[in-house]
């Protein structure tokens, strides 16, 4: 009974995200509206209590001041206009060729995604995308959807523990610091890009024919001072993330004291006022739906979900945890789903750094298969919608198990023979 009621719980969270039902002329139901009434129904049932609020509110404090403050430098790059001048720089490349531009959208989702993160990623590139498609290839309107899917299957693997935001909850719990996952995760992470873009080119190989590629190059675009300035603050947080775990220090005040210098940057050239940033850049509803789907995760723990699972991973070691990982993240939510999989790896002995990577590995990868797996999934479907893009959860299945299949199991060699 107490495992049905949770996974009602889970089940009214993921549904009214998907959904995105009006309640009344104005409000829509969000994602934090909606993980707000799946903890009331665990609230209710007494599968959660005070006790974990609060155990949760401090397990969570700092992976959310380094998610909002992402979001903050997020926000101020995409006013300077930063990833407009990258994409204006990546059409300009390709030279009219589909083949080329489908390679550099590619890599230029994959390196957002590893650099801010994945919904970051998401919600900057897809717009870009498929304007830049629309403008080059207007007699093409089926070349769009490919471009978006590349967008989104590009992120792949997170290669550092800041590129998803519950990659650093877990591995925090995990005791996984900053430099330890880089050094383990990145040649996973680029192993699985190239299996991904290898499927993608087997995939849209009858779309990016020669026969698309468009006479001339994009006009050249420079870079204003302000573009310069966000490209070297980025870059130069990047290259603080590991300086400052190696000393000991704290990942998410790299994350903090970049947002700061954000803020500072976009006054100075008046893209906006700090409060502004911060008021529309970070989104409050889906820090709000992280701190959400945690509860959840341990009201299925507390249901006696996570027992069940730790038996699986205890006789299945690393890819029974991965391979459950990514069915569990597709269908039930990889935010969940990443919690679960920490609670259960408390109860298998000798559970290492090992098994704790690849939960992270199917839950980063798992959220390819089917739409609701993500937050990030969910985001790009409703970027498409908005911009009447239509891309039918059956397609982005087919393609997601084209790309999930192989990488997965590339990623899981990876990772053994990176011990």
């Amino acid at each position: 009974m107490l495992q049905a009621q949770a996974f009602f719980g889970v089940a009214l969270t993921v549904g009214l995200v998907v959904a995105r039902p009006r309640v009344g002329p104005t409000f829509r139901v969000g994602p934090g509206a909606a993980s707000t009434l799946g903890v009331l129904v665990m609230l209710l049932t007494g599968l959660v209590d005070h006790r974990d609020l609060v155990g949760t509110a401090v397990m969570m404090w700092r992976p959310l001041v380094a998610v909002a403050s992402i979001m903050v430098t997020t926000a101020v790059a995409q006013r300077t206009g930063l990833m407009t001048w990258l994409a204006a720089v990546v059409e300009r490349w390709s030279g009219g060729r589909l083949t080329r531009l489908f390679t550099f959208v590619y890599l230029l989702g994959a390196a957002t995604a590893a650099i801010l993160n994945n919904d970051s990623a998401i919600l900057l590139l897809t717009p870009l995308v498929v304007a830049v498609i629309r403008r080059r290839h207007p007699e093409r309107p089926e070349l769009v959807p490919t471009f978006a899917l590349a967008v989104f299957m590009a992120a792949g693997v997170a290669p550092l523990v800041v590129s998803n935001p519950m990659n650093m909850i877990v591995a925090a719990y995990g005791g996984i610091d900053f430099n330890e996952y880089a050094a383990r995760m990145i040649p996973v992470a680029a192993a699985g890009w190239a299996t991904g873009y290898a499927v993608l080119r087997v995939v849209f190989r009858r779309a990016l024919t020669p026969d698309g590629d468009v006479a001339g190059e994009a006009p050249l675009v420079r870079a204003t001072r302000a573009q310069i300035h966000a490209l070297c603050l980025v870059l130069g947080v990047m290259l603080a993330y590991p300086i400052v775990a190696y000393a000991g220090g704290p990942v998410w005040s790299v994350a903090l004291a970049g947002a700061v210098a954000a803020l500072a940057l976009g006054r100075a050239h008046g893209t906006a006022s700090p409060r502004a940033i911060v008021a529309s850049g970070v989104s409050w509803n889906i820090l709000g739906f992280l701190v959400g789907v945690s509860l959840l995760g341990v009201g299925l723990r507390n249901a006696g979900i996570v027992q069940q699972l730790a038996v699986i991973y205890e006789r299945g070691g690393p890819h029974a945890v991965a391979v459950v990982s990514a069915i569990g993240s597709a269908v039930v939510n990889n935010h969940p789903m990443s919690i679960i999989n920490m609670l259960a790896l408390e109860h298998v002995p000798h559970a290492g750094h090992a098994d704790t990577l690849a939960a992270l590995i199917g839950g980063d990868i798992g959220p390819r298969l089917l739409p609701m797996g993500s937050l990030a999934g969910l985001l790009w479907f409703e970027e498409l919608r908005r911009m009447k893009v239509d891309v039918s959860p059956l397609r982005f299945a087919a393609v997601g198990a084209a790309v999930t299949i192989p990488g997965l199991a590339v990623s899981l060699a990876v990772l053994a023979a990176f011990r």
